[in-house]
């Protein structure tokens, strides 16, 4: 099962620098939007066959818009044999609300 990781925490652990691959699998065009630093840009779509890109040694953090692409995703690479694989709670407009007030939202 999906674990979910709250924003918040996921902020702290990349301030920390902790090793955790951050996966945005939005859209191109939502990213053109706004996104979070050096973030690993695989659309759901293509994640079946770009899979191999990810690490399998180090924790993903998957986010989208609202957690529902992600959690997905997340099924997907369980299903393939990632272990420390995160759903980020509320996505990237929760990210935008609560740690990047400046950040731009989008519908």
């Amino acid at each position: 099962m999906v674990q979910e990781l709250s924003c918040r925490d996921l902020a702290e652990q990349l301030d920390q620098k902790k090793p955790i691959i951050l996966l945005d699998v939005r859209e191109d065009w939502e990213v053109e939007i706004c996104m979070i630093g050096d973030s690993l840009h695989i659309p759901l779509s293509e994640l079946p066959g770009r899979r191999a890109e990810l690490p399998d040694d180090k924790p993903i953090a998957i986010i989208c818009h609202h957690g529902v692409r992600s959690r997905h995703a997340g099924i997907f690479l369980e299903e393939y044999g990632f272990k420390d694989v995160f759903n980020v709670t509320g996505g990237i407009d929760v990210w935008a609300l609560e740690i990047a007030p400046d950040m731009t939202r989008y519908d």
